[in-house]
């Protein structure tokens, strides 16, 4: 979702790419639902491995909540969003952390 929000609210001026440490290989399909409710298509989105990451020093890495379990990535600022993962939570509380990861997104936006 935040690469979602990054691309929505940064436009063709930011370069967004997520991945994970544990990838199932698809979209949550709960979070697709609740991106389409904003009206952003997820379809085109896949759950890709940090491994698919460019090696590259990153201009900016967020992490959700992993702490010091989080894998090492090259990045000039990183930031811990403490955001935890919504896939078992009720449809209102991962509502909330959608909206809590594109405030997030927002903010980072607005300090580049």
């Amino acid at each position: 979702m935040a690469e979602a929000f990054a691309r929505i609210h940064g436009g063709d001026a930011v370069y967004a790419y997520s991945a994970g440490s544990r990838p199932s290989g698809e979209v949550n399909p709960r979070a697709a639902e609740s991106m389409k409710e904003l009206g952003y298509d997820l379809s085109a989105h896949r759950s890709k491995s940090l491994d698919h990451l460019p090696d590259i020093e990153w201009d900016f890495v967020a992490t959700m909540g992993c702490g010091d379990e989080c894998p090492y990535i090259r990045a000039k600022r990183r930031e811990d969003w403490q955001i935890p993962d919504p896939k078992s939570m009720p449809a209102d509380e991962f509502r909330e952390v959608r909206d809590r990861i594109e405030g997030e997104v927002k903010k980072l936006l607005s300090s580049l």
